[in-house]
């Protein structure tokens, strides 16, 4: 045989077993869905069955067994997300991503994230605990006793689950993940933040503007910031270049950058809660066509590949250490229990309350000595503390590991070591930042809680498994098939003194005893509402929007969202009136936005000189507001307030500070208030309309070079498709074609059926990130009617068919069954002592 076709023969059976090879990978990495497994440590067999909605049934004969289950089933499906989330909130993601991460573990580190969780397992009690030790122990058996080969992720970045000696999982982590959930909802320091840098150079009536109070409200306080601030000289008279910069690392692979551009953007995103929200309603049964309580829930969160949710049924006996479990709905991965669902007989949902529970100190570090830091006056005389310290000895791939010492203060810790926008706007030679959060107290009881939640067949029960909840805070409603309907605020919240003019809305001194808190508010007296009684109407809704009259006793906060997407709610509940399961999907379904309607005269009036100009029109004409993925005008708008925004603010903020404090927040009620009043100051130094105008004609131009000349081809959801994003793949561009989702969406960040996008984002600027994580609609009347849906698959595996199966379900706001006693299992797996 000639040499050549020998080569070309032995080149064939190189690729043929390369081929087999990988497909023999593939084929492994699957999970084991029927048959008989061994997991080590359950004391008895446990049934694994997943049904034709693809939701899995844990059958076990103790609840201890169930949760070992889930453990074991979110290793099997979702092992890569587990290990990562782990990384992130240990703070050793640049043990397998090198110093591209090191902002990032700085960050988790300082917080003290792994530390608080220990300090509230300890004390934990145990029952809670129990769960919690069964559920790492289920993932910890997988991996101890599974042939399935790890999912790519691990391979390509030469990870194994737990490496370093460590368990893959352990129960701190559970307890570190759910304050990693709080910090993700309750986060706002990023707004005190906010307001501290624009008080440089706005003045405080200008502030308000840029972050305003709820409408039709005053601000919550009456200090004049930019004046403290000025006189306590705390502003660096030099700006270094802003955090949010990319500055990628030369000669380093796709993935190192990927890794910088996700560590840069949480880090810089970190503390801010602006745009995270949720909708959920609940009817009471004599606004229903079957007489009972009909609740609908879809929570907003960052998209991601795999979706944040699993769903799972939790079944076991009563037994000698507890009552029965019976539970259905989204478990959080790193969490044995379920998060947002239904018992036999009782459902609820959530939306987040949006207190402040975060407050930041300005510190006062000692001239003489700056390892101390100002503490209250004694006797009117200044004194000083030494700042807490510990080290920190951070793993960095391929490099020495970086030594790191966190500082606290009587408030918490010193987040300006960790955050470097901090030092591009303060004096750090002279002042620091540092944080109270609630959710670090040691008395966190909120896995007790779920935990309880999971066992309540009855609204009073709910109500009851709440009191142990403390953060994130949220809007739970409920509802059982006895026709009982509430509505609950439940979660810890500061309470401020009378004295403590600041309120917690901007950093505060730190030596000023008047701006400490002074206790919490009670259960007793957080928000709540029986819904349904005479009188009043027949439902509650909540869109993030202020949940407390003016009247009520204690503080809350100030910065709700606005009431777009609650007043819509609102409208659509009150034009039926019956309601039933159908009626739910289409509220949900809604892309009318208001906020749209009330700036879209303005565009309608604007003119340009663009030979496009006059076909943007003629779409703008006939349109009313409603953003669906086929509009064209929906696209025109969202370009137009884009640049509208950044023609008005960044002349007053400067390119630098605008672009540090835009992207999840938009200014749109800057923008509104600017336009309506004609506000010659926010216009200048041309006229509103103008400015309005050039805003067009500069869309114009971006539109045509990204879509084309013809206007009539142009479409928001080709502009606008939801983007659930690998971590940390994501921004690797020949692997995000594999391990992204997307599909195209319409809505806005103030729409019902929400689509949040960042226009900060080079690369996607309209990008719908930010959206319904689930939809679910549970019928109190038959609950095996409730349905679901989210926007991935169950499956955390990237070549499983089950990975992305849900996405266009998901956008076309289909639903899938979620029943306890499905008519059809398809798999059924038996885990065995």
């Amino acid at each position: 045989m000639h040499w050549s076709r020998r080569l070309a023969w032995f080149c064939f059976v190189l690729l043929l077993a390369a081929g087999c090879a990988g497909g023999l990978y593939v084929w492994r990495s699957f999970p084991a869905l029927d048959g008989q497994h061994r997991a080590a440590g359950l004391h008895a067999a446990v049934k694994v069955e997943r049904d034709a909605s693809d939701v899995t049934h844990i059958k076990a004969a103790t609840p201890r067994d169930a949760w070992f289950a889930l453990g074991y089933v979110h290793a099997q499906e979702r092992g890569w997300q587990l290990e990562f989330n782990r990384r992130v909130m240990r703070g050793t993601l640049s043990e397998v991503l090198g110093d591209a991460t090191l902002e990032t573990d700085k960050l988790l580190r300082t917080l003290g994230i792994v530390q608080a969780a220990q300090r509230q397992l300890d004390r934990m009690a145990p029952e809670a605990r129990q769960a919690l030790e069964a559920y790492s122990e289920g993932i910890q058996s997988f991996y101890d006793g599974s042939s399935q080969a790890l999912s790519p992720e691990f391979l390509v970045l030469g990870v194994r689950p737990g490496s370093g000696g460590g368990r893959a999982w352990e129960a701190v982590d559970s307890v570190g993940w759910s304050l990693m959930m709080a910090l993700d909802l309750g986060g706002n320091w990023g707004t005190e933040f906010a307001r501290l840098s624009a008080a440089q150079v706005v003045d405080t009536q200008r502030l308000w503007d840029l972050f305003p109070p709820y409408p039709g409200e005053q601000p919550a306080s009456k200090v004049d910031f930019a004046e403290l601030y000025r006189k306590l000289d705390i502003y660096s008279n030099t700006r270094s270049a802003p955090a949010h910069t990319s500055k990628l690392l030369p000669t380093k692979t796709a993935i190192d950058d990927a890794a910088q551009m996700w560590s840069e953007a949480f880090s810089r995103d970190a503390g801010t809660s602006e745009g995270k929200g949720s909708n959920a309603w609940v009817v009471a049964g004599s606004h229903t066509v079957s007489g009972k309580p009909l609740l609908a829930n879809d929570p907003h969160l960052g998209l991601s590949a795999p979706a944040i949710w699993y769903f799972a049924r939790l079944q076991a006996p009563a037994g000698a250490t507890g009552p029965a479990l019976d539970v259905m709905g989204a478990s959080l991965p790193g969490l044995p229990f379920i998060v947002l669902g239904r018992t036999r007989s009782a459902a609820w949902g959530f939306t987040n309350t949006g207190p402040d529970v975060q407050d930041l100190y300005l510190e006062q570090i000692n001239p003489s000595n700056p390892n101390e830091y100002r503490q209250p006056d004694v006797n009117g005389q200044t004194t000083w503390a030494p700042f807490a310290t510990r080290k920190e000895s951070i793993g960095v791939k391929g490099k020495p590991d970086v030594e790191y010492t966190v500082r606290s203060t009587r408030h918490g810790p010193v987040l300006s070591d960790a955050q470097a926008a901090h030092g591009s706007v303060l004096n750090l030679q002279r002042h620091v930042l540092a944080l109270r959060w609630s959710a670090l107290e040691a008395d966190n009881d909120t896995a007790l809680s779920m935990k309880r939640v999971n066992e309540a067949q009855s609204v009073d029960a709910l109500r009851a498994a709440f009191a142990d909840y403390h953060s994130p805070m949220q809007n739970v409603v409920m509802a059982d098939t006895s026709g009982r309907v509430a509505y609950k605020a439940v979660g810890r919240v500061p309470v401020r003194g009378p004295d403590n003019d600041i309120r917690g809305i901007a950093p505060s001194p730190g030596w000023d005893p008047r701006y400490d808190w002074v206790g919490w508010v009670p259960y007793e007296q957080t928000p709540e509402q029986d819904v349904g009684r005479a009188g009043e109407p027949g439902w509650f809704a909540n869109a993030n929007q202020r949940v407390v009259s003016s009247d009520y006793p204690y503080f809350l906060g100030q910065d709700w969202a606005v009431p777009y997407r609650f007043d819509r709610i609102d409208a659509l509940l009150a034009a039926t009136p019956k309601h039933d399961a159908g009626s739910m999907a289409k509220i949900q379904a809604d892309q009318m936005s208001l906020a749209t309607q009330r700036l879209l005269p303005y565009l309608q009036a604007a003119t340009s000189t663009h030979p496009l100009a006059l076909a943007a029109q003629r779409t703008l004409a006939g349109f009313a507001g409603d953003v669906g993925p086929d509009s064209t005008a929906a696209l025109v708008f969202a370009v137009w307030i884009d640049e509208l925004t950044r023609g008005l603010i960044v002349p007053r903020l400067g390119e630098e500070r605008f672009a540090a404090l835009y992207g999840k927040r938009q200014f749109r009620s800057t923008v509104e208030q600017a336009l309506e009043s004609n506000d010659a100051w926010w216009c200048a130094p041309k006229g509103c309309a103008e400015q309005s105008n050039e805003a067009l004609t500069r869309a114009l131009v971006r539109l045509q070079a990204q879509h084309g000349d013809d206007v009539e081809r142009w479409r928001w959801g080709a502009a606008h498709p939801a983007l659930s994003s690998h971590r940390p793949f994501g921004n690797v561009a020949l692997l995000a074609r594999w391990f992204d989702v997307q599909v195209p969406t319409g809505g806005d960040a103030f729409t019902v059926n929400v689509g949040q996008y960042w226009p900060n984002d080079k690369k996607a600027p309209f990008a719908n990130r930010h959206a319904a994580s689930l939809r679910a609609i549970y019928d109190l009347q038959d609950m095996e009617r409730s349905q679901f849906v989210y926007q991935t698959g169950q499956s955390g595996l990237v070549f499983s068919e089950r990975y992305r199966d849900m996405a266009q379900e998901w956008a076309e706001v289909r639903y899938r069954d979620l029943r306890m006693d499905p008519a059809t299992i398809r798999h059924t797996l038996t885990l065995a002592p």
